[in-house]
């Protein structure tokens, strides 16, 4: 009877001789010493336990890991409540990657150990790790609950916390965590990182500053440092931190994109393509990548290679919203709206309350001509985003061309705002106000020309409107080009070039654009001021007039095919050559006349035999001279430039040929006439589909037509 005792003491010692042993380091000393027990049925069972406890301790200091968890697994047969072993068998499962199996463990553990810190803490990691952040979080939270300063719980917290979403709280955990660990580097740079995400730069700059301190190879906090310097247009250093983390790290995907994207900045395009490309290198699945890569070659203009970048990056994230919307804008420049359509549309379905996506598509359903449906798309992207500067002009135009114009002129104001527009520099330069539709009544006014010579042509109309509101002084400021035509204007006292204007701006009571005169005076089509008129030079026109009467007997038709080179639509607007208007000369009896300046004057000097042309064009100074001559011409026929807009305002018979798609918002939709020129212009548009031939040839019957019974 006296056995069991005399037993449970000799094992008591043995337990006790190899945990002193471990204490030592001596694992494969102390292993044997309980080994004899860990079979053994006759010691008790709370003492054998121990031993395989001491026996799962050696094996695993010794890494013989699957000996460690059979003799953890064992003991826990035998003891079911030891808590000890579930943490110790739930941490070499978890470093074994079994984090499945490990949560289990650490469930149990919580469940005999409630205020366990350590227990919670570490059941969040394994959560974290398996993806369960709602429930990691939770588990951090009840760490810190039990104890307040356990900084290892904060930092993970602030990990799971920013992975939610959640960056105020997750800066906050991060504080909390560097009271513990101000020491690790890895705490400075997590802590920049949700500081990026708040905007507090200049904070996140010196979280990542003190990561590199206390660990100067860092490559992380060199990346992530070199991003908030980009932010800060900090971009030389910026580079610098790239090719630093670069240099530490060469496989580095992630430093290369952002060396990229500083690349760019720093408008070395180039180079920017060449680091995307050494990302995707090192990380061929990494749609980032393939994005900003798309962006990059976008700017190059090499379209068919953006195309496939965005193709990539969706095939490696097929949600990404933005890579979707950027190919859009890649189809629309190569003209294949449907495409471009369904694009955007792929876009806006990931991401409703994008209203980028919502915008472009209103513009490529504008292109194909589906207005309703593009007027609903832009209302959709400012219902979303009221001060969406594009979608708001990009509506006022749609509203203006559908003549619209009770809403649309309001919404034109937009332009100034936009940042991109000459318009906004206008209304910060000028030192007066500008004019917002308040009496006129004896007071100084500068109409400012910041738009097109044909705008300035169309709206001047509204100058002599000015005046009789009772604008005591109206000075026109405009390019050189427009002097001569525009001081002989009803209501015009003076003209400056914009030098001479910005120098005067002080003493004028308030400026306006020509293209404001509609809003402010309420047109609508039916209240269109007649067009403006001007008045002509007799010696000028005499001076004109020997060169043209030496023209055959017949009808003198002045020709323009080509446009402003600069302007955004030049290569829809524009005829390829003059040869495309040769179907013209083979209606008898006609004398063509080229008006063309710029682009274009080339083919003018040097016409096809078959097209005999009087190049005037070349030897115009200005728009007096054009308007000297268009006054003794018959007819103008013209792509939509500005000399279309001084034919019909001298009264002259001018026929415009419009482009097949992005048709300005001027000559409204599906009309052959315009009521800003209603008895002098007439319409040729181009339909879906066709080419500029077919334009050519209904000028060419409608020629016959007019002019065929005086031949």
């Amino acid at each position: 009877m006296t056995l069991m005792p005399t037993l449970a003491a000799s094992i008591d010692d043995i337990n006790r001789q190899a945990v002193a042993l471990c204490s030592a380091g001596r694992f494969a000393d102390a292993l044997p010493l309980v080994a004899p027990f860990l079979d053994d049925d006759a010691q008790p069972l709370d003492r054998r336990a121990d031993a395989l406890n001491i026996a799962g301790c050696c094996a695993f200091a010794l890494s013989r890991w699957a000996d460690a968890e059979h003799y953890w697994r064992q003991c826990l047969l035998l003891k079911p409540a030891y808590a000890d072993v579930y943490a110790s068998l739930a941490a070499l499962l978890r470093s074994l990657g079994r984090l499945s199996a490990a949560k289990s463990l650490y469930r149990q553990l919580v469940l005999l150990r409630p205020r366990d810190a350590q227990a919670h803490h570490h059941l969040g990691n394994v959560l974290y790790g398996l993806g369960y952040r709602g429930e990691a979080e939770a588990s951090y939270r009840t760490a810190i609950e039990i104890r307040p300063d356990y900084a290892e719980a904060h930092y993970g917290h602030g990990i799971v916390l920013r992975d939610l979403r959640r960056p105020q709280e997750a800066e906050a955990a991060y504080r909390r965590a560097l009271l513990g660990l101000n020491g690790f580097a890895e705490v400075h740079n997590n802590h920049g990182s949700v500081l990026v995400e708040l905007g507090r730069l200049a904070e996140a700059d010196a979280a990542f500053r003190q990561a590199l301190t206390l660990k100067p190879q860092y490559p992380e906090a060199l990346n992530n440092l070199g991003g908030v310097l980009k932010a800060t247009q900090r971009h030389a250093e910026a580079e610098l931190a790239c090719r630093l983390a670069l240099a530490i790290r060469a496989d580095y995907a992630e430093a290369h994109l952002n060396l990229g994207a500083v690349l760019m900045e720093l408008e070395r395009t180039d180079e920017a393509v060449a680091a995307y490309r050494e990302a995707l290198v090192h990380r061929a699945d990494y749609a980032e990548a393939y994005y900003n890569l798309g962006v990059a070659l976008f700017k190059q203009e090499r379209l068919a290679e953006a195309e496939q970048a965005y193709r990539d990056a969706i095939r490696c994230q097929p949600g990404f919203t933005q890579a979707h919307n950027n190919l859009g804008c890649v189809l629309r420049v190569l003209d294949r709206f449907s495409e471009a359509v369904d694009a955007f549309q792929q876009a806006r379905e990931l991401a409703p309350q994008f209203p980028e996506a919502h915008a472009n598509l209103a513009n490529a359903l504008a292109q194909q001509g589906r207005s309703a449906e593009a007027e609903s798309a832009y209302r959709e992207a400012l219902a979303l985003r009221a001060d969406y500067g594009d979608a708001r002009f990009g509506l006022a135009v749609l509203l203006l061309g559908l003549g619209r114009f009770d809403e649309g002129w309001p919404l034109y104001e937009c332009r100034y705002e936009q940042p991109d527009f000459v318009h906004r520099k206008t209304k910060a330069m000028l030192s007066c106000p500008q004019w917002q539709g308040e009496p006129l009544t004896g007071k100084s006014v500068l109409v400012w020309q910041e738009d097109g010579l044909g705008d300035m042509l169309q709206f001047s109309r509204y100058i002599a409107v000015l005046k009789a509101q009772g604008a005591a002084h109206i000075a026109f400021v405009c390019v050189p080009i427009l002097h001569r035509l525009m001081v002989g204007v009803d209501g015009v006292d003076a003209v400056f070039d914009h030098g001479g204007g910005l120098a005067r701006a002080a003493s004028y009571d308030c400026w306006t654009s020509p293209l404001s005169g509609p809003l402010h005076l309420r047109t609508t089509l039916d209240t269109i001021p007649r067009p403006v008129q001007l008045k002509l030079d007799p010696a000028l026109l005499e001076q004109w007039r020997p060169a043209l009467d030496a023209l055959p007997p017949g009808p003198r038709i002045g020709v323009v095919w080509k446009g402003n080179a600069k302007h955004h639509n030049d290569a829809n607007r524009s005829i390829p050559s003059l040869a495309t208007l040769a179907p013209l000369w083979r209606v008898p009896g006609l004398n063509f006349v080229s008006l063309q300046k710029g682009q274009g004057e080339d083919d003018a000097r040097n016409p096809p035999a078959a097209q005999p042309l009087l190049d005037l064009g070349a030897r115009v100074t200005d728009f007096a001279d054009s308007a000297a001559i268009v006054a003794q011409l018959d007819l103008v026929i013209c792509v939509d430039t500005s000399i279309g807009h001084l034919a019909a305002s001298l009264g002259k018979p001018c026929w415009v040929m419009l482009p097949e798609r992005d048709v300005d918002w001027r000559w409204l939709h599906a009309r052959d006439d315009s009521p800003w020129y209603p008895s002098t212009l007439r319409l040729f548009r181009r339909g879906p589909g066709e080419e500029w031939a077919a334009s050519v040839e209904r000028v060419r019957q409608a020629c016959v037509e007019r002019f065929g019974g005086l031949l």
